[in-house]
């Protein structure tokens, strides 16, 4: 069974397009996000609880199912090992063709690429922030995963060399979650922060 999965955009919040597309794809249950949120998307939720074994996720556009490029092969990963299939019809990928495999391994190396950016940035940025005198202690109230971010956006966020934007599709949270961070660890907020120079254009 094909199950399609549309999302609206801060841009376009409007699924008509998405859902003519998914029902001309043979989509017997279409479920529709009708909110742009990052973090909550209780539509995703019922159908991931929702699809079985044998059935094909379908979406218009592969940024209508994830946030990230990490977020999409984590997904796909869960919906391969339990033997469902994935389909994006504007990208014209389909993890049951060979060509649809290809793209997700090459998809997987970048990420894992981005990831070890990720810490060497973070580590760069940690030196620099003890040469600073800046402390990135453990704070009360977060997991053990939310305080890497929390560390992650501090070390990011000071070295400078990724705009807030990136550094929210990196690690998977909101812009203003990155700045709750960077205000609990009394990072300074600098101005005009992350605008590209014109000779970097």
């Amino acid at each position: 069974m094909k199950i399609g999965y549309a999302r609206v955009s801060t841009a376009e919040q409007n699924l008509d397009l998405q859902i003519s597309a998914l029902e001309k794809a043979g989509c017997t249950m279409i479920f529709k996000e009708k909110r742009s949120a990052i973090k909550e998307r209780p539509e995703l939720d019922k159908m991931m609880n929702y699809l079985r074994e044998g059935d094909t996720v379908v979406v218009w556009k592969l940024d209508r199912l994830a946030r990230s490029l990490q977020h999409l092969l984590s997904l796909i990963e869960v919906l391969k090992k339990r033997k469902i299939g994935f389909i994006s019809l504007s990208d014209n990928i389909s993890t049951e063709t060979h060509l649809g495999e290809f793209f997700l391994q090459i998809s997987g190396a970048f990420s894992q690429l981005e990831r070890n950016l990720i810490i060497e940035r973070t580590k760069a940025g940690l030196q620099a922030a003890r040469e600073r005198g800046i402390i990135l202690g453990r704070k009360r109230g977060l997991d053990e995963v939310a305080q890497r971010k929390a560390k992650a956006v501090c070390m990011l966020y000071i070295q400078g060399d990724m705009t807030v934007s990136e550094i929210c599709d990196s690690l998977g949270i909101s812009t203003a979650t990155v700045y709750r961070y960077l205000d609990n660890a009394g990072v300074s907020k600098k101005k005009n922060y992350g605008r590209k120079r014109k000779n970097d254009i």
